[in-house]
């Protein structure tokens, strides 16, 4: 599992081990903190003395990260299933217009509560969309489709997949510039 570090600024810093990890590295969220990934043979002190040495760029990353948020409320399990039942309806019927639109077949499409992504798509053609897109303006909604069903054709993020999905949604920089202002509750 892990441990947790207490620090007077940062709040608290989860410590995890990973055996496929080479090295230790820092990741900062604005909701969920600081978490610090360590290989396996690295000592919890070990990782200490790391996140140490990168204390002020992680205070530094996590305050630009929570200035930037939309300030959206956490929702209650039931505002949660709610909203899940409105993504049901609304979100697979807007992928299926976009998918005729622009020509794209896809197997099935599931909704999510996903707390890592807004959406994904299998090598064998599913799309998965996060139940939380139903937060978001709807032109970023139709991004974050276009960019899944972009993966359809193209599965990588090669300047192939951003000229075909600048096609399809020119100014999408912008969109996934202005996307990361959302973060996944």
């Amino acid at each position: 599992m892990g441990k947790v570090y207490t620090d007077p600024d940062l709040g608290e810093v989860v410590f995890r081990w990973n055996r496929r990890s080479r090295g230790m590295s820092i990741s900062v969220h604005p909701r969920r903190g600081v978490t610090v990934t360590l290989p396996w043979h690295k000592s919890y002190r070990n990782g200490v003395g790391f996140l140490l040495t990168k204390r002020e760029w992680a205070m530094e990353t996590l305050e630009r990260q929570r200035s930037m948020l939309i300030d959206e409320p956490e929702l209650s399990p039931e505002e949660i299933e709610a909203m899940r039942a409105e993504a049901k309806k609304v979100l697979p019927v807007r992928l299926a217009e976009l998918a005729r639109k622009y020509s794209f077949e896809y197997n099935q499409v599931r909704i999510k509560h996903n707390v890592s992504n807004w959406g994904s798509c299998s090598r064998k053609g599913n799309i998965n969309l996060n139940l939380n897109l139903m937060r978001l303006p709807e032109n970023l909604r139709d991004y974050v489709m276009l960019h899944e069903l972009c993966h359809l054709r193209q599965p990588d993020h090669s300047s192939r997949f951003h000229d075909l999905l600048e096609s399809l949604c020119p100014g999408h920089r912008a969109m996934e510039k202005e996307l990361r202002k959302y973060r996944i509750f």
